[in-house]
């Protein structure tokens, strides 16, 4: 090589040496993906606020337990979250607000924008323990049993249910909503009150025509009922307020002879959903499950949350994969302890216990009640509602609020549970959503005395969140 083109060689290669030294290294891409988190304290002192926005980066904290979101694998689709419209949380609605306060609170419990965004209602077919009176929709003159249903009408919920309902669908059009009987009509039972006794054998016909009207009923004045339940708590016998013992044969008899063959000969389309008990008897719904002709009208099994342990619902599950799960109920009130107790205590068995064991819905009782735990007939004197309507007009949301918000708010309906990594063991329980529009939601317990960081592992890279002692954090990003 000649002399004159080795030294521009060397001369070329130095320049390059020596600018690379004063060169920046390189630079990681910017960062397109953040998350928003929404937390809830202990304490009580934040209550569903947004307290930070988190990048994802390419690496996590090193120290810290990592949540792993995987959207790729799906569990169930999620109906909805809210609670129920009993007759009691209609009339402080109505009687205790002005139309302007009312409008904010509901706006604050149905609207996405503007409040928790309430997806999913139950309402009682008839008179429960809370409703101003006891009633049935088919209540004749004494003496009379009436099972062709000639005084068959929905007129005791038309002046404040019915109007409550079509103003939280005008809010959020996509509510679901569940109808559950506490009694058949009083004629129609062996106690002939609607307090206690069982549902005669030789009116089943009518008690399944007496749905059918129910459903169409409330489809006339625009109400759809997206689903019902046979009987609340067949279980149980109620001494001072509307019940119905049940036994898991009777109601897969009903539906087998009566009410499933005559929905379809109505072309009636609303599921049919049984038990509607606590997790205790999980053999319960499966025993209507397993018979072959019964479980065809069968959407699935519903539960309450007063006796038993929620894993139950995953045996049920397990019995019969294609068959929904429901959580259709379960109150607070005085015997729920303090803030801090009452908040863990809802996540770990409500909210990610009852998502983590196939809930589609998670439903809370009364939406509503005043400022002393009313009106009652007969039930419960100590229970809370998610708001608190006093009879001066003013209102309050209470932990019920804040906690079932923590979903309902960002986790929408036709949302899918997707995989987390299960971190219970550690007190770090959670459970993921990915929601129609391809948003994903992760809600996150710290149940310790301890402030922590953690990982979230997901498609869009790591984002580190901080969490404080014995509180509650959504963690949503697109």
């Amino acid at each position: 090589m000649p002399y004159f083109s080795l030294s521009k060689t060397l001369t070329c290669l130095l320049t390059f040496v020596l600018l690379s030294a004063f060169m920046p290294g390189p630079v990681d891409p910017p960062e397109h993906h953040t998350g928003k988190v929404w937390l809830t304290t202990g304490d009580g002192s934040v209550r569903l606020q947004p307290t930070a926005t988190v990048p994802f980066k390419k690496k996590g904290d090193s120290k810290a337990l990592t949540i792993e979101v995987n959207p790729s694998v799906e569990y169930q689709k999620i109906l909805g979250f809210g609670a129920t419209m009993t007759g009691s949380s209609a009339y402080i609605l109505d009687h205790h607000l002005n139309d302007q306060r009312r409008k904010e609170l509901m706006d604050s419990l149905f609207s996405h924008e503007h409040g928790i965004g309430i997806s999913y209602l139950r309402m009682t077919i008839g008179a429960s323990d809370f409703s101003t009176h006891t009633f049935s929709y088919n209540d004749p003159p004494e003496g009379m049993i009436d099972t062709k249903l000639r005084y068959f009408s929905i007129d005791p919920d038309r002046q404040r249910l019915i109007p409550r309902l079509k103003e939280a669908m005008a809010i959020n059009p996509d509510i679901e909503v569940m109808g559950s009987p506490w009694s058949a009509p009083a004629a129609w039972k062996t106690s002939g009150s609607m307090i206690g006794g069982k549902l005669k054998p030789n009116v089943q016909p009518a008690f399944a025509n007496y749905f059918i009207q129910y459903v169409r009923g409330f489809g006339a004045e625009g109400v759809k009922i997206s689903a019902i339940t046979i009987q609340n708590e067949p279980e149980f016998e109620p001494k001072g307020y509307p019940g119905m013992l049940m036994t898991a044969e009777e109601q897969r008899d009903f539906i087998k002879h009566y009410l499933g063959p005559k929905f379809a000969e109505a072309e009636i389309d609303t599921k049919v959903v049984v038990y509607d008990h606590n997790w205790d008897h999980p053999n319960y719904p499966i025993s209507i499950l397993d018979d072959s002709i019964a479980r065809k009208y069968v959407d699935g099994s519903a539960f309450h949350c007063y006796g038993g342990d929620v894993a139950n619902q995953s045996k049920v599950h397990e019995a019969h994969p294609d068959k929904n799960i429901y959580f259709t109920e379960c109150s607070s009130g005085g015997w729920s302890g303090p803030w801090r107790d009452d908040l863990m205590w809802k996540f770990k068995n409500l909210f990610i216990g009852n998502m983590r064991n196939w809930a589609t819905c998670v439903l809370l009782w009364n939406l509503a009640l005043d400022e002393n735990n009313g009106p009652t007939n007969g039930g419960c004197m100590d229970c809370r509602g998610v708001v608190t309507v006093r009879s001066n007009g003013t209102y309050e949301p209470t932990i019920d609020y804040y906690s079932l918000g923590h979903l309902s708010r960002f986790v929408r309906k036709g949302a899918v549970r997707i995989a987390s990594t299960d971190l219970s063991a550690q007190n770090l329980d959670n459970v993921a959503f990915k929601n129609p529009d391809g948003s994903k939601v992760l809600v996150v317990m710290n149940n310790q005395e301890a402030a922590r960081s953690f990982n979230v592992k997901s498609p869009e890279g790591m984002a580190t969140l901080d969490i404080p002692a014995y509180s509650v954090v959504s963690f949503v990003w697109e």
